[in-house]
Order: structure tokens, then sequence, then C-alpha cells
């Protein structure tokens, strides 16, 4: 079973607006409730794929309600603690003349030291059946990052792969516990080490000292340069396809999506590559975060092509 955990759940919030003006009151021309969260968008992507999986995390109030419908509408079954507070709410605002687009992140939940360990204990109990692991993402008030040194240790004591996604320094501190792959895009890479990666080549040389350093493997995505996935027996160039974005948020968690759907059925990574970026494209043709239609996605597949690199 492919198990997410999502320490920090969330809904977003997808406003589209001709331009954003200061001290203006704009009128927004289309507006979208989305699944948010890194592992949860995961879960939701494979879910309609139709793969089965198993969603873990903290959820509170209303809007953690909300998150479980979301998964349990594509056949997620879902495991979450309930935390004090409210699931929070992110704003994506996308700019319709400079096609830009900014995230307004909230923080509203809040868990105890029991909330974690319940956690950590259906955690445990699910690494039993567990084929692959995806975390990663923000955490709320009153976790560390250190939980995710535990959550990976977790799963490689149990033979369990994992696939992390986080932003500095919960990054920083997760690649200490070594997983098996992480998803760095452009930004979250630049931050990890303190300067601009600016170019397949940057990317390149900071992912190999990366495996060289813990032995986890980057699959890094880069926006207009397409993606690099720096693995332990070969190095690919994935060029981007040629599409028209409509909105990038979630395109990365598809590509955790698509790793994780490879693990899990024992197919080789480069098909979990394949399929992540493929996904990915499908996802930055539709206007809410995660949301994609199945026929794009097996319409790009065959266009994804890795190069090798360098």
């Amino acid at each position: 079973m492919i198990v997410t955990l999502t320490p920090n759940t969330t809904i977003d919030l997808i406003v589209f607006i001709p331009k954003l003006v200061p001290d203006m009151t704009i009128r927004a021309t289309q507006t979208f409730h989305s699944m948010g969260g890194k592992p949860t968008d995961a879960s939701w992507i494979l879910g309609r794929m139709g793969v089965s999986n198993h969603a873990l995390g903290l959820a509170a109030g209303a809007i953690g309600g909300k998150v479980k419908s979301l998964l349990s509408e594509f056949g997620v079954t879902t495991d979450f603690v309930e935390a004090d507070g409210e699931t929070r709410i992110n704003t994506v605002i996308v700019d319709e003349t400079s096609n830009e687009q900014t995230t307004i992140t909230t923080t509203s939940m809040t868990v105890t030291p029991e909330h974690i360990n319940e956690l950590r204990q259906t955690y445990i109990e699910s690494l039993k059946t567990a084929s692959v692991v995806v975390t990663g993402g923000s955490l709320p008030q009153g976790m560390s990052a250190d939980f995710y040194v535990d959550v990976i240790q977790l799963a490689h004591e149990h033979n369990v792969p994992v696939i992390f996604d986080a932003s500095h320094p919960n990054l920083h501190v997760g690649l200490q516990a070594k997983p098996t792959y992480i998803k760095p895009n452009q930004y979250e890479l630049s931050s990890l080490v303190g300067h601009e990666i600016n170019s397949v080549e940057s990317a390149y040389r900071v992912g190999q000292d990366i495996l060289n350093q813990y032995g986890t493997q980057p699959i890094i995505t880069l926006g207009k340069a397409g993606a690099l996935a720096i693995l332990k027996h070969a190095t690919y160039h994935i060029p981007p396809l040629d599409i028209n974005v409509k909105s990038a948020a979630g395109a990365g968690d598809a590509v955790l999506a698509g790793l994780a759907h490879a693990l899990h059925h024992g197919d080789s990574i480069e098909d979990g590559i394949r399929l992540g970026i493929a996904t990915a494209s499908a996802v930055c043709l539709h206007p809410a975060t995660a949301a994609y239609h199945v026929e794009d996605m097996e319409r790009l597949l065959p266009q994804v092509e890795l190069i090798p690199y360098p």
C-alpha cells in the first residue's frame, strides 16, 4: 500500500485575477477550492488514477473534514489525527496579465505532544503493509523538523522506501535521515544550498553532492528548464513539454505520485519519472491545484523524454 503522511494538511483557494494592483478591490475571474499539501496532493492525484492509497496526517476542524472528503471522493482511505485549531487554507493568486502565481500560506492548526505520539503510532502500524512512503511539506505549530528524521528512520527500519519533499529548513533536517528520493524544485534547492540554482548544470552539481553525501537520489523540477533526475545508476534531463500552462500549483506533487506509483508496482524509477512528468504537465493544464484529467496525462505520457546527462 502507498502511504502518504502529511503533518500540515491544507485546502487551496485558487483565485484568478486580471491583474494584481495594490490598494484596489479586485474581482476574481475564476475561483476554485482544491486539495493542498504535498503528500495529500500525491494521494489525491493517485486516487484520480484509480490507485488505492492510505493518507495519514494531522487535520483539524471543518477544513480538515473537507480534506478527508476530497480524498474519499477518489477512493483514498484516510486516518487523520484530530488536532487543535483548524486545518489551514492557502490562497493561490494567479495574475492573468503577468502569468505570475503567488501563494499565501496561513498557520491555524496547533498540535500537542499527544497528537504527535498518536500520529507516530498510526504511522508505525501503517508501515507493516506499506510499499512506499511519501511525506513532507511544512509543519504546524508544535512540531519540529526532527519529526521528519524519525519518520524516515522508521521507514528504513521497515525496509520501506521514502520519497521526501519539503522546503528548507525541513529539507535540510530530513536529509540527515537519508530518504530514498527527494523532489525539490528550483527555489527549494536554492534555499537548501544558500545560493541561486539558475541552470541545469548548477542543479546537477548540487544534486550530485546530495547523492554522494546522503545516498539520496534527487529528482529536481526546474520550471521552464524541465527536470533533472540524479539516480544512483544514471542521470537524466527531462525537457519540459510544450503546453499552455494555466496553473502550476500541485505539479511537483504529481511527480511524487508518479514515483510512488512506480515503487509500489515494481516498475523502473524511469517509468515513475515519465508518469510523474506527464501527470505534472496535465496538472498545469487545469486551473485548480493538483487537479487534472487522466486523458491529458495519457496523451502526454508518450511525449516525455529522459535524456542522459551530461
